[in-house]
């Protein structure tokens, strides 16, 4: 949806009444991140209740004037990214903003915030209080409110649902047979094999629930149908693309693959270029050579992708195999909302897209509801000190990605975590987030700074320097952290006494420090950093501007700094 698409939106929020479901805000400079939330809870909830699909909060707009004020509230992508994921700290399920788009109105910018409804029979909360409107009033949710929520029926299961003109024909009879094997090894502690062994297919379908009252889910078409009974859940897109990639990102190699899914895996998996590794980055860290990728973790994602892809959506699944790492997608949203808090939580999920799926799934042995998929995906690059899996999670819920790193890309990195065995999963997936530049909440980078492992204020932390200098890394610190601010203005001043009374312009002081700032900067973000730095040496003295007033040349105070 382009900007003119908002626009549109918006005037049609503006010509109509604010209502329990659109709350406009002034907001022109800050509001507070607890009433936000609050706001968040209440919009959230209330659009449950009327059966839309999302409320709208905007900035920047006088509701009683009728007049377009203007924010500057987090102004700038990183920071509406960063609120984004410091909310989904405090929120039910960590459910965050679906977008926050900034649009110019009138020449003054108007903030967006596009809040999703609270998930079927979930109340949303913020900070543990559920909250709700009345007429323009923002209040806890009254009880009847939160019981109308929480005894609406779930959305019903896609995979579950009967396939009306398929019969035991439409199966694969090798998929069937692996199926029995896999459900013997998973039952073995229950289930005498030799009683499995006596069950009709019909009997096997319906108790790996692949079968629901003498008829096949369309669960069972999936993971063990034919490839040409896919025709009898069209629309469904049920394939896999698998594609190879050389170290210049162009296309080698692709293949595209069907039904039934157990079976598939194992194709994919005998296309992957599963390299043995005999020394690591930084000298061998273990006796032994190792795989290039743990075969349990190739394995999982796909895993994974099946059971939470939308068919819906009539997308395919993805693995694209690249140098040094592998990548996944499937299309639909990220049910847990965030990964730290499928790592935080114990216990098996509590909710599932495609439930009759993934119990067939446990059945078959390809994935378990313990709650140990993920986790365990992150416990064993973590194990071979490599990158931690990354996910990409579409912010509109249509793409979910992950990557999975098959190489140590980065030495400070490894000796960090060999410097460190007792890291934790969250503090490795927090440090992963440092190195490449990502936000963590401020919750994790004071734990992390308790812990001098990180340094640097809000949203540029980087490693700290006592542990850059354990792990041999202080060149790479220093790159990272950009000279001190004196050495700055000496590099200023060098280029005022060579530039004369001619004086230099910002370009030229951007081209003589930009190498030296911090590596996280954006270009517009070195460039703000630099005018503000050329005021502040014109206002102690140091600089001046020349004739013209369109350059900057040294004075005598600043001369005698360098001398």
């Amino acid at each position: 949806m382009d900007k003119e698409e908002y626009t549109n939106i918006l005037n049609s929020l503006i010509n109509r009444p604010e209502s329990e479901v659109v709350e406009f805000k002034r907001a022109e400079k800050n509001f507070d991140f607890d009433d936000l939330g609050k706001y968040f809870s209440a919009l959230s909830n209330e659009v449950n209740l009327r059966g839309l699909e999302f409320a709208w909060l905007i900035f920047g707009y006088n509701e009683k004037k009728h007049l377009v004020a203007g924010t500057s509230y987090k102004n700038g992508e990183g920071a509406l990214n960063k609120l984004k994921h410091d909310f989904a700290q405090h929120t039910t399920d960590g459910q965050t903003f679906r977008e926050i788009v900034p649009i110019e109105v009138e020449g003054k910018c108007v903030l967006m915030f596009k809040i999703p409804a609270s998930p079927r029979n979930i109340v949303m909360k913020w900070k543990g209080i559920a909250y709700g409107r009345d007429g323009e009033s923002l209040k806890p949710l009254n009880q009847s409110k939160q019981d109308e929520i929480r005894h609406q029926t779930p959305e019903p299961d896609w995979s579950a649902e009967i396939v009306p003109n398929a019969t035991i024909d439409d199966l694969d009879e090798l998929a069937l047979a692996t199926a029995k094997v896999m459900y013997k090894k998973v039952h073995a502690s229950t289930i005498p094999a030799g009683e499995i062994d006596e069950w009709t297919t019909e009997e096997f379908l319906s108790h790996s629930e692949m079968m629901r009252d003498g008829k096949l889910t369309r669960a069972a078409i999936l993971l063990l149908g034919k490839p040409l009974s896919i025709q009898k859940i069209h629309p469904t897109n049920a394939q896999i693309t698998w594609g190879w990639k050389d170290k210049d990102g162009e296309v080698v190699d692709y293949e595209h693959y069907s039904i039934p899914y157990i079976l598939t895996v194992d194709k994919i998996f005998s296309k992957i270029r599963n390299k043995t590794m005999r020394e690591l980055p930084g000298g061998t860290l273990f006796p032994d050579t190792m795989k290039q990728y743990e075969d349990y973790s190739i394995r999982e994602a796909l895993h994974n992708c099946i059971a939470h892809q939308d068919y819906t959506l009539e997308g395919r699944i993805t693995v694209v195999e690249n140098e040094g790492f592998l990548y996944y997608s499937n299309r639909g949203s990220f049910i847990p909302k965030t990964v730290e808090y499928v790592l935080k939580e114990k216990g098996p999920q509590k909710e599932y897209r495609n439930t009759c799926l993934t119990h067939g799934m446990v059945h078959f042995n390809m994935i378990d509801t313990v709650g140990r998929g993920i986790p365990k995906l992150f416990k064993e690059q973590r194990r071979r000190f490599f990158p931690m899996p990354e996910y990409e999670i579409d912010e509109k819920g249509q793409t979910v990605s992950v990557t999975i790193y098959g190489i140590a890309s980065d030495d400070a990195y490894t000796d960090l975590l060999k410097s460190n065995p007792t890291l934790s999963l969250m503090e490795c997936l927090w440090l992963d987030a440092v190195r490449t530049h990502k936000p963590i909440t401020k919750e994790a980078a004071k734990h992390l700074k308790d812990k001098k492992l990180i340094e640097g204020r809000a949203p540029r932390y980087n490693i700290a320097l006592s542990i850059a200098r354990n792990v041999q890394q202080v060149g790479r610190y220093t790159k990272e952290t950009g000279l001190n601010k004196k050495a700055l203005i000496k590099l200023v001043l060098q280029l005022a006494v060579n530039a004369g009374e001619v004086g230099f312009k910002r370009a030229d002081a951007l081209d003589v420090l930009e190498d030296s700032l911090l590596v996280s900067m954006t270009k517009t973000q070195k460039l703000d950093y630099v005018s503000n730095m050329l005021r502040t040496m014109m206002a102690e003295g140091l600089l001046e501007k020349n004739g013209s007033g369109r350059a900057w040349r040294i004075t005598t105070k600043g001369r005698s700094e360098i001398e």
